[in-house]
């Protein structure tokens, strides 16, 4: 079987910068919210292994289960515009 070739998110870079921040940062609502839609992005992407790493590495700071973190961040959703309100007016899950 051929090797798997790894891509480059186009996305990377800004998303790199995040993650660290994420890494560096409490479970507040947004990161929780950046967490998730960060996981969502890159679930099965072949490449940012280290992205996808680090999102993992977030998730056990905080002590969270996947489902955890998707449970949480409905509920965040569900009660405020939180991510639309506090980064642009447009929201990017692309």
């Amino acid at each position: 079987m051929a090797d798997k070739k790894e891509l480059t998110h186009p996305q990377y870079k800004k998303d790199r910068e995040v993650v660290t921040g994420l890494l560096n940062g409490e479970a507040t609502d947004f990161n929780l919210i950046e967490l998730a839609r960060l996981r969502i992005r890159y679930d099965g992407f072949p490449g940012a292994r280290d992205i996808q790493q680090d999102l993992d590495q977030a998730l056990a700071n905080w002590s969270l289960t996947e489902d955890e973190l998707m449970a949480k961040t409905r509920e965040i959703h569900q009660t405020e515009m939180l991510y639309k309100a506090q980064r642009t007016k447009k929201e990017d899950w692309s």
